[in-house]
């Protein structure tokens, strides 16, 4: 009897154990469809089906199941040839499915990128800068949209998305660069407002959600209005609305005339300007992927001194691609820097660092929308790019910053960044001396010997500036000489134009010291070919109010503020003419 009701109760327990487990399985198996939504959604699945494949590569990768990183290596040795081979478009085809069979493959997105924004961008003619551009955008798109979300601890796709930024459309290396920096300004210009802290600021409180702003009481009519004036407006979801009223505010002819009478009757009003402040902090997050939160630490920590505070920092230039890389580099180091030595956070806080020193060399845009030369022509804009010597104290404390994370970490890096930090000192006290700001120049010469000193920073600041432009022009012939004042002298009158007078006056200067410089070196025979320093300060001009590359409103602008403002300067210089005329006749 007692065996009798052990073995019922061995059995009572294997059924219970049974039916349990078969309760824990169909509880798990509906759990199944909700753990595959969420994999969706949090981007974790890794083995969604190629699109355009051929027929034996979609077997293939369905077929191998878990060997499908055999499919990939072959891919990848495949497309790596094909890239030494040229034949990029069927390089980039093979990356594409690369990285929907591997997305958390690192490399090789970083190689789709680099393919498309350098190889492919460069196989089209510079005559078609609208075609480069698209490769190059979608270079960065690729990365930034795709890449990074999918590998967001990975710092060198941050790396090399802020690469593309500052080398290949901050930099001058490709025929196209001005095409670049013209589009990117011209596509963040609408969205900065008057881009100063004070709106940096609201942008960043901005609500983060549609209903927070179509709730609003002072939004509601607005976005009602909206709707019944045009039916773009009623359509598709919050990301098609926003996408339409920036459209709206810069393209009205697009939208039905009732549309824009909206905007003109809630001009003024709490209701347009929290639209237009979402709408714009909306895009800035969702299409360009920036945090408005982060661009205002941004401009706090890095901003160009405020020349009347000068404790303040002013708000960065967002139109400028260094902007974007320091962006980009600096977000990389937040999420996925480990604060210690490695070759790709080190390559990556560099980038700061010569995204700092390029928008101090480079850091100022001027956009001129240039009038129509003949009647048929329709007007155009263009882009020039100009030193901000604001720029030199936050480059100059990003780069003590970062000497100070890699004191005790990398000695090659920290003497690599010594000797980086040693050339902006020595240049950024060049540049204040030769625009006139000498108290500036002689801080800067101050701390270089300071914390580098060597035998050539022993003289005072004006010999030393003297022995480096010397040095810089030791060799050069008569020629090179004569272009380089020319050079200088047009810089200035750049600078005129742009009423950046103190700049103007140091390039001036410093063109009369290269002059005369060269003109106490040469025997009194050659100096005749050098030419007379008010000569060359003519042509200058007159090269620079025929230089068809600058907008014709913009030449005509500065020779009238020559007549009306410097008018001993406009005498000398058609005294100049009449001689040169003069001369002319008698030669004939």
């Amino acid at each position: 009897m007692f065996k009798f009701f052990m073995r019922l109760r061995d059995l009572l327990i294997c059924v219970f154990c049974i039916v349990l487990a078969a309760a824990l399985l169909i509880t798990a198996g509906m759990q199944l469809d909700y753990i595959n939504s969420e994999r969706y959604r949090m981007k974790l699945i890794s083995n969604e089906p190629l699109k355009n494949a051929p027929p034996s590569l979609a077997f293939a990768t369905v077929a191998m199941g878990a060997f499908r990183g055999l499919v990939v290596d072959v891919l990848w040795i495949r497309a790596d040839r094909l890239k030494e081979q040229g034949q990029f478009f069927d390089a980039k085809q093979l990356a594409e499915w690369i990285t929907t069979l591997q997305p958390r493959f690192a490399s090789v997105w970083e190689f789709h990128a680099w393919n498309m924004a350098y190889n492919i961008s460069v196989t089209i003619p510079a005559t078609q800068p609208d075609q480069r551009w698209r490769w190059v955008k979608n270079g960065y798109e690729l990365l930034r949209d795709q890449g990074i979300p999918l590998n967001p601890k990975i710092i060198k796709l941050y790396r090399e998305l802020a690469v593309i930024f500052q080398h290949k459309m901050g930099g001058f290396t490709d025929e196209a660069h001005k095409y670049y920096k013209l589009q990117l300004a011209l596509a963040m210009e609408p969205l900065l407002g008057p881009a100063d802290n004070k709106y940096f600021k609201a942008l960043a409180e901005a609500p983060l959600q549609w209903r927070q702003v179509a709730d609003d009481a002072n939004v509601a009519p607005l976005i009602a209005a909206l709707k019944s004036a045009d039916k773009k407006f009623d359509d598709g979801d919050e990301d098609d609305f926003v996408s339409n009223y920036l459209s709206l505010r810069q393209k009205p002819s697009n939208f039905n005339a009732e549309a824009f009478r909206v905007i003109d009757d809630f001009r003024g009003s709490k209701g347009l300007y929290k639209l237009d402040l979402f709408a714009k902090a909306y895009h800035l997050r969702h299409v360009w992927k920036l945090d408005p939160v982060l661009m205002q630490e941004l401009n706090q920590t890095y901003g160009p001194v405020n020349p009347d505070d000068p404790n303040t920092h002013l708000a960065l230039d967002w139109r400028h691609p260094n902007t974007h890389a320091m962006y980009w580099s600096v977000k990389g180091l937040q999420i996925a820097g480990k604060k210690d030595y490695s070759i790709d956070e080190t390559n990556t806080d560099r980038i700061v660092g010569h995204s700092l020193q390029n928008l101090f060399y480079n850091g100022k845009i001027f956009i001129y929308s240039s009038a129509a030369e003949a009647s048929s022509s329709p007007r155009t804009r263009e882009i020039f790019i100009r030193p901000d010597l604001r720029m030199f104290e936050p480059c100059n404390k990003a780069r003590l910053a970062v000497l100070e994370k890699y004191k005790g970490l990398d000695k090659s890096s920290y003497v690599s960044i010594q000797n980086g930090h040693r050339n902006l000192l020595t240049n950024a006290l060049l540049l204040f001396y030769q625009a006139g700001h000498l108290g500036q120049a002689r801080n800067i010469y101050k701390q270089l010997r300071e914390l580098y000193p060597r035998e050539e920073f022993n003289v005072p600041l004006i010999q030393f500036a003297r022995n480096t432009l010397i040095k810089d022009l030791k060799d050069i012939g008569l020629n090179d000489a004569k272009r380089i004042v020319l050079m200088l002298l047009r810089e200035s009158y750049f600078r005129y134009a742009i009423r950046e007078d103190d700049e103007a006056a140091g390039r001036e200067k410093m063109a009369k010291e290269v002059y005369d410089y060269y003109y106490e070196k040469w025997e009194p025979e050659n100096r005749i070919d050098l030419g007379d320093f008010k000569l060359l300060r003519y042509f200058a001009l007159s090269d620079f109010l025929n230089d068809r590359q600058y907008p014709l409103d913009f030449r005509l602008a500065l020779r009238t503020r020559i007549k009306l403002e410097m008018p001993k300067l406009a005498e000398q210089l058609e005294r100049q003419e009449e001689e040169l005329m003069r001369q002319l006749k008698q030669s004939k």
